[in-house]
């Protein structure tokens, strides 16, 4: 089975030969070496690029352990670089294996070598074309895109939207969308047939993988159970409030473990960096101001979330909320949760104030959108109440009401447009109907 990751390979595509270095960033297993050395490389060569201009190192294999030397990488590569006249295009793939070295030319040992002196010195060779990947325990791809600032493209690359998992699943659309929120969209994952084989999968990715990374990479000596227990809140708590206070509430409360609210935001930032998670700020839409307390966090994939948790908790709202913000921020807009204030009269007939939540406020350069999801919406009186807030939003940007159930796209009295999840997910021009 071949995927074909149009998306990122176009991407690709478009920054070639722009004299910068391209980043494949992403979580670990999410298919960016595939991209890089089976679909890119294909392309080159199926327009006019030889094989032998195509220089490619697999950093993390035991065959290629002598360029984790900063130097022996920088002569393999410019010794390959042969013809004046042609145009290379140099491929590594987990960077972040180079070690630092001691410079060998100078006496001052603060004097280092690494992996970013090799990248910006082949970024100076005027027929090189250079594109990196990088991520685990050492330097994870957030880190390596930090290292070149402006030097550098991301092409953040996410595992695979309902949209890629549906194009390559045997079976009708509202199948593929029960397996997609129950088993996310790691590409291996369809390679797999039974539900035991697709959890074990999951699992060791999160403890040979992930947790290993973060752990190996910030020296955590005692904290590891810690880390563990705070993935299967977070993932409890998937679509609600929170914050590092109400989450050491928590251990203190549930796990009798005391355990600061400042290492249990670093421990969370971690997670973020490893993209295991993304956080959402919270937007007041009147103040125009950002909220800093509490946020929601989202797992990159579901399937991840719900093998922390044993497939036990599997409520498909906010599966499915979890699902619409990777899909949100994979489409290139930026995401927060919204908040909208109101006054009334409470019962006392006493002035009052509340607050009601919008799941989305999406913004992409001049665009706007207000989202909220929704699994169904047959009992009037609870859509009534899931559109409160966005019939006080104070302006003209699209509001959408995505919902579980399969219907029509319509719109209401007040000009909100409803349309099923399946429906958005597979067409992205559906946000604009």
């Amino acid at each position: 089975m071949e995927l074909e990751r149009r998306e990122y390979l176009q991407k690709l595509i478009q920054k070639k030969d722009n004299g910068r270095v391209k980043i494949i960033t992403g979580i670990r297993r999410c298919g960016k070496s595939y991209l890089l050395f089976e679909l890119y490389t294909r392309y080159l060569i199926e327009n006019g690029v030889s094989e032998e201009q195509i220089i490619g190192l697999v950093l993390d294999e035991a065959v290629n352990a002598k360029y984790r030397n900063p130097m022996e990488l920088d002569k393999f590569i410019r010794d390959q670089i042969k013809d004046r006249s042609k145009r290379y295009y140099i491929l590594i793939d987990e960077i972040q294996f180079v070690a630092e070295i001691q410079n060998p030319y100078v006496d001052d040992p603060s004097s280092k070598i690494t992996f970013v002196d090799v990248v910006l010195g082949l970024m100076k060779i005027k027929n090189a074309d250079v594109y990196v990947t990088g991520s685990n325990s050492k330097m994870l791809s957030s880190d390596v895109l930090t290292q070149f600032r402006d030097r550098g493209d991301e092409i953040r690359v996410y595992p695979l939207s309902f949209a890629e998992f549906y194009e390559a699943y045997k079976g009708d659309k509202h199948h593929a969308w029960t397996d997609y929120y129950t088993y996310g969209g790691m590409p291996f994952t369809l390679t797999l047939s039974s539900h035991e084989e697709k959890s074990q999968y999951l699992r060791d990715l999160f403890t040979r993988t992930y947790l290993k990374d973060v752990v190996e990479r910030h020296s955590i000596q005692n904290d590891t159970e810690i880390l563990e227990d705070l993935l299967n809140i977070a993932a409890s708590a998937v679509g609600s409030l929170t914050n590092p206070t109400k989450l050491s509430n928590t251990f203190e409360s549930e796990k009798h473990v005391k355990i600061s609210s400042t290492t249990i935001g670093k421990y969370l930032e971690y997670f973020v960096d490893a993209f295991l998670i993304s956080k959402a700020e919270r937007y007041d839409v009147k103040g125009k101001r950002y909220l800093k307390t509490p946020s929601k966090y989202y797992f990159t994939d579901v399937g991840l979330r719900n093998a922390r948790l044993g497939f036990r908790q599997q409520e498909e709202t906010h599966l499915m909320e979890n699902v619409l913000y990777c899909d949100l921020l994979r489409r290139g807009f930026d995401v927060d949760v919204g908040v909208v204030e109101y006054n009334f009269k409470n019962k006392d007939g006493k002035s009052a104030r509340s607050q009601l939540e919008i799941d989305f406020v999406v913004n992409r350069g001049y665009q706007r959108y207000y989202i909220q999801s929704v699994l169904s919406i047959a009992d009037p009186e609870k859509r009534k109440q899931e559109i409160q807030s966005l019939i006080r939003v104070p302006d003209s940007f699209k509001k959408i009401v995505v919902v579980g159930d399969y219907i029509n796209p319509w719109k209401d009295e007040n000009g909100i447009q409803y349309i099923g999840v399946e429906q958005f997910l597979l067409d992205e021009k559906a946000i604009d109907i």
